[in-house]
């Protein structure tokens, strides 16, 4: 039995076959082109220890929105730099966020919306193969968070055979 650091950063779900649900989590996997259901349950994790954050925050400020708002306000912050939260959401809005909202901030969701890949594959793919950068900088993490800052600097690598616009794996109609 070994006493190391816990590397599991995922909880799985709690019953094993529940058709509805293993039917939701196969949707999202294809929707937003995940390796598999493990990347899906890390997502949700993340998700739960948002929420258990901001129902920590409010429940210290005994549900006084402003009060838990100025205590979780690092917080709030980084959410809205990741555009998770919008710029006008308050702590109470991290209670009614769901997965999709997370989904959507990765680079892989991001790289895909641009235009630079035609499915979200296809975004893993390259980002994988280091066709991507972000702000520069290549990247070959497809689950890596994308700031609203760092959105439009996601490109292909100029050294890359992907940046010439004729080339045959590119997207129509893309920069």
């Amino acid at each position: 039995m070994s006493t190391g650091k816990n590397t599991k950063f995922y909880e799985t779900p709690n019953h094993p076959f529940q058709g509805e649900r293993i039917a939701q989590e196969a949707d999202l996997v294809g929707r937003y082109g995940l390796k598999n259901k493990e990347e899906l349950w890390r997502t949700q994790s993340q998700l739960r220890e948002f929420r258990r954050e901001a129902r920590r925050l409010l429940g210290e400020a005994q549900g006084d929105v402003d009060v838990a708002q100025r205590e979780g306000a690092e917080f709030v912050q980084r959410l809205r730099r990741l555009g998770i939260l919008g710029d006008e959401d308050d702590i109470s809005a991290v209670l009614s966020l769901d997965a999709t909202d997370l989904l959507e901030r990765r680079l892989q969701t991001v790289a895909y919306r641009k235009g630079l890949a035609n499915t979200p594959q296809q975004a893993r793919q390259f980002i994988t193969h280091g066709h991507v950068t972000v702000e520069g900088a290549r990247v070959t993490v497809p689950s890596k968070k994308v700031s609203v800052t760092e959105e439009n600097t996601v490109s292909f690598d100029e050294n890359s055979p992907l940046a010439d616009e004729l080339h045959p794996e590119r997207a129509e109609g893309q920069e």
